[in-house]
C-alpha cells in the first residue's frame, strides 16, 4: 500500500491503514502499582512542599530559572529572555491523545500548555504559544482548578508542557490541588534546557519527566535555539538529575505511565539533532532500558524555512537510519509507535 511522505510526517496513529498502536495490553503489570501515590502528596504529607513553593518563588526576584539565567525580577513584572509576566499564562488545557501511548491510556493525558518559553526553537511548531507567548494570565488558584477539572474527566496524568519558566507557579498550584483531591502523576513535559540546581527543588514533587534531547552539538543548538549553545552539556546534566529523583519508566496494569523517565528526541534532516551521539550518550550514562522516543514528526514550521539544512522533510532513509542506531547501542525499551513505524516502513518498498 502506498502512503505519501506527507501522511508518515504527520505522525499520525493510522498509518497507510496499517494500526500503529495496539492496546495497552502490551504492557506487564508493574510491582509498584499497589503502593503508588503521587509524588507530590508524599512531600506535602511529610510538611516539605510548602517550603519548596516558598524556595521557587525566591528564585523569581533575581530569576535564575533556566540556564539564561536573565537575573531579572520577574516578582515586579520584570521581562526576562522568556518573556514571562509575574502572572501565569496558559494557552490551553485539554485531554491530549498524540503524545506517547502510557500518557495517554484510554482518556488522554491532561496537557496544560504554558505560555512563552526559554528556549525558543526556529523550526517551533508552537511557535504563536512560544514565540509571540499567545495566552491568558491566571491566578495560581486557577491552575490547581484546572488540574482538578483534568482529573474528574479522567485523564490520566497532568502534563504541564513548557513549564521551566512558571515552576514556582506550578508548584504552588500543585499544593493547592492536592489538598483539594489531585492524585494523578504529574508529567513535567520540559525542552530539557534546564538547570539541574532547579531541578533538585523538584525532587519528591514530580511523578513522570518527559524532557526532549534535542542536539548534541553545541554549535546546532546555537544556530537553530537562540543561541543556546549550552544546550547539549546542560541537558545531559539536566536528564541525569532527572533519572536520579524518578529512576526507569514504570506503569501500571494498563499500560499507563505512574512515574519515570521519557525521553524525546526529534530526528532532523540532515543529521543536525545527532541522533547516533544522543543515542550513544544514554547507552552509556543510563540503563539501556530507559524509555526513549525517536520521534518522525518533524515538519518544517516558523522560521525553519530560512535555514537550508532543515527546510525539507526527513527522509524515510533517515529516520530508519535513527532506529538502527538505537537498536545498534542496544537501547532496549524504545517507544512503541515509534517501533511500529520502523517496521511498516522498513517492510514497505513503496512509500
Amino acid at each position: 500500500m502506498k502512503i505519501t511522505r506527507r501522511e508518515f510526517l504527520k505522525g499520525s496513529l493510522i498509518l497507510g491503514g496499517t494500526l500503529l498502536v495496539s492496546s495497552t495490553r502490551l504492557y506487564a503489570k508493574q510491582e509498584t502499582e499497589a503502593s503508588w501515590y503521587p509524588a507530590y502528596g508524599k512531600l506535602e504529607e511529610a510538611g516539605e512542599l510548602a517550603q519548596r513553593v516558598k524556595e521557587a518563588y525566591a528564585v523569581l526576584e533575581e530569576c535564575q530559572l533556566c540556564p539564561r539565567q536573565c537575573g531579572v525580577n520577574r516578582l515586579a513584572d520584570e521581562a526576562g529572555f522568556c518573556r514571562a509576566p509575574a502572572k501565569l499564562m496558559v494557552y490551553s488545557a485539554h485531554p491530549h491523545y498524540g503524545e506517547e501511548i502510557s500518557l495517554v491510556g484510554r482518556k488522554g493525558s491532561g496537557t496544560i500548555f504554558f505560555s512563552n518559553c526559554n528556549l525558543r526553537c526556529v523550526f517551533c511548531q508552537n511557535w504563536p504559544i512560544a514565540w509571540e507567548g499567545r495566552g491568558d494570565e491566571i491566578e495560581d488558584r486557577k491552575l490547581a482548578e484546572t488540574m482538578l477539572h483534568l482529573q474528574k474527566i479522567g485523564c490520566h496524568n497532568v502534563n504541564l508542557v513548557t513549564p521551566t519558566h512558571v515552576m514556582p507557579h506550578i508548584l504552588n498550584a500543585t499544593r493547592m490541588a492536592y489538598k483539594m483531591g489531585l492524585r494523578i502523576p504529574l508529567v513535567y513535559n520540559t525542552s530539557g534546557y534546564e538547570r539541574a540546581e532547579m531541578l533538585r527543588l523538584l525532587d519528591g514533587i514530580v511523578d513522570i519527566y518527559l524532557p526532549d534531547m534535542k542536539y548534541m552539538d553545541a554549535d546546532q543548538a546555537a544556530k537553530y535555539s537562540s543561541g543556546a549553545s549550552d544546550y547539549p552539556e546542560v541537558t545531559k546534566k539536566a536528564i541525569i538529575e532527572m533519572h536520579r529523583q524518578v529512576g526507569k519508566h514504570q506503569m501500571d496494569s494498563h499500560g499507563v505511565a505512574l512515574r519515570g523517565l521519557m525521553i524525546r528526541h526529534l530526528v532532523m534532516p540532515n543529521r543536525v539533532a545527532g541522533t547516533e551521539k544522543f543515542v550513544k550518550w544514554v547507552a552509556e550514562n543510563l540503563p539501556n532500558s530507559t524509555y526513549v522516543n525517536i520521534m518522525h514528526q518533524y515538519h518544517v514550521a516558523y522560521k525553519a524555512f530560512e535555514y537550508p539544512d532543515i527546510w525539507r522533510a526527513v527522509t524515510i532513509g533517515e529516520y530508519l537510519e535513527a532506529m538502527r542506531w538505537a537498536d545498534e547501542y542496544g537501547l532496549t525499551n524504545l517507544d512503541p509507535n515509534s517501533v511500529r513505524v520502523r517496521n511498516f516502513l522498513a517492510t514497505h518498498d513503496e512509500i
